[in-house]
């Protein structure tokens, strides 16, 4: 075997992430598999969000949203560079909740913040004045407008994984778990990557496979838990910038479930998602015929420009691996995480279910007690006031942007935002000691530049132009094609 380890974490999305990096802060010795990239399913296909989850009052999903409001709080402050407060626009629609239903819920979601909430609160306003008036159907003149909080996703995993590694775990991507054996005191993984095969061992196993987590369960038990799985696919489109402000909406459909419109990459508009029972392959998730529909209709039922499929640009699905509750409609199964710990028959595996990008933090910290129930599990909780890679800036965001052009005033104000959104201090690594453009290497088209891939090759565990442009960064949405293909050909000369 060629390594030993207390804590072996198969998948690389944001609970394997997170539940990595808390372990391995407690001084656990721990490995971390993905067979594929970081954040390159689930993680990276969600609504980008960080939020109580407003629509969860209806379930009376209490718990969840105050757990997720405090998490809103902990996570902003521990990454104001990739994420950034966004207040939404909610327009009264006469024929579904009656106005004093949305007041109540929206002052009860402000209650659930807590008193240390940082964001604004909820607020009445009229739709008949500008900008709404311009956006929105005449028909809507009443509506509401409360905080919640964007996120860059797939970055959200890598920085976790980047802090794990920092901490001492070994983090493989590309590096797929094809068989485990269970012993009394360990487990066997077999591990295959392009290296060929390797043998591991762990004292236990914490299966964060998202959507896979039956497949995972198989290979390690023989058996899956389908009873326990419900996968529920969410699709999105990009169309051209439907609206100018930095606001989003919320729209409420006639099914009863909710679509967001959000401003996205400067010139954009993204709106999702949709909610569908999904018994596809899960290597190769699309958005549908039907869903671009329903999206482009849901949008229209508001806008005052119809939304139609002619003006998408992109589009993109998930699927979400919740726990079965059984409730009847796809939109209103629990949000909420729930685990399986299995630990009679030897050495223990812990399986996750659900969860979302904003709880992903106590969700590690709830895993790992739950581990401790079969195993030493050393140390104590120690994230919730630990800075993400990037993240210790001093002050707010846009006083760490204006010191940023201060420093490197022969840099773009555009390219040095970005670099600033997505890196936040680790700019510094990324830049080094250039004093000009020409400095960072070859140019690969728009604000990207060799230096920047570099970086992300050497700390962020790139290994080809998608992992560049669709998941450390979106600049797959802003490049030509001639740019998509010179990053193409840059991995394939030095990878």
């Amino acid at each position: 075997m060629s390594g030993e380890y207390d804590l072996l974490v198969v998948g690389g999305g944001i609970n394997g992430a997170g539940i990595a990096r808390d372990a391995a802060g407690r001084g656990m010795k721990v490995l971390l598999v993905e067979k594929d990239d970081l954040a390159s399913h689930t993680s990276s296909a969600s609504t980008k969000l960080i939020h109580g989850g407003l629509r969860y009052l209806e379930q009376y999903d209490f718990r969840l949203v105050a757990e997720s409001l405090h998490e809103r709080e902990v996570l902003l402050a521990a990454a104001p560079h990739i994420i950034r407060p966004l207040r939404f626009v909610l327009p009264h629609e006469p024929s579904m909740r009656p106005r004093w239903m949305l007041k109540i819920g929206l002052m009860l979601y402000d209650r659930l913040g807590g008193r240390r909430r940082s964001l604004p609160g909820s607020t009445a306003i009229d739709l008949r004045k500008a900008p709404h008036r311009s956006i929105l159907l005449d028909r809507f003149t009443h509506g509401f407008e409360y905080s919640d909080c964007w996120v860059e996703d797939a970055r959200l995993v890598v920085l976790s994984a980047m802090d794990a590694e920092h901490r001492g775990a070994t983090i493989r991507t590309r590096c797929e778990c094809t068989a485990l054996k269970r012993h009394q005191d360990h487990w066997r993984a077999t591990l295959r990557s392009e290296g060929g095969e390797e043998q591991v061992a762990a004292r236990a196993v914490v299966n964060a496979a998202g959507p896979f987590v039956d497949r995972v369960a198989r290979v390690a038990l023989g058996v899956g838990t389908p009873a326990h799985l419900r996968l529920v696919k969410g699709s999105h489109i990009i169309v051209r910038r439907a609206y100018p402000g930095e606001h989003a909406y919320i729209f409420q459909q006639p099914d009863g479930r909710i679509v967001f419109a959000i401003p996205y990459e400067r010139d954009y508009t993204l709106i999702g998602t949709t909610d569908l029972r999904y018994e596809g392959d899960l290597d190769h998730v699309a958005i549908t015929p039907g869903e671009t529909a329903y999206l482009c209709d849901a949008a229209s039922r508001y806008f005052a420009s119809a939304v139609t499929e002619d003006e998408i640009v992109s589009t993109y699905s998930g699927v979400r691996p919740l726990y079965e509750d059984n409730a009847k409609s796809n939109s209103t199964v629990t949000r909420d995480y729930v685990f399986e710990l299995e630990a009679d028959g030897g050495a223990p595996i812990l399986s996750v279910y659900g969860g979302k990008l904003t709880t992903y933090r106590r969700l590690a910290e709830h895993a790992l007690e739950r581990l401790g129930k079969a195993m030493a599990v050393p140390g104590r909780p120690w994230t919730a006031s630990a800075p993400l890679p990037g993240g210790d800036l001093e002050g707010d965001f846009a006083g760490f942007l204006w010191q940023a052009h201060e420093r490197w005033p022969w840099i773009p104000p555009e390219m040095l935002q970005r670099l600033a959104r997505a890196y936040g201090t680790r700019i510094v690594d990324l830049l080094g000691e250039a004093t000009s453009l020409s400095e960072l290497g070859e140019d690969l088209g728009g604000t990207l530049y060799e230096a920047e891939l570099n970086y992300l090759v050497a700390h962020e565990y790139a290994h080809t132009a998608e992992d560049v442009l669709w998941r450390r960064s979106k600049l797959g949405l802003h490049l030509a094609a001639e740019s998509h293909q010179a990053v193409s050909d840059w991995f394939a000369a030095r990878l």
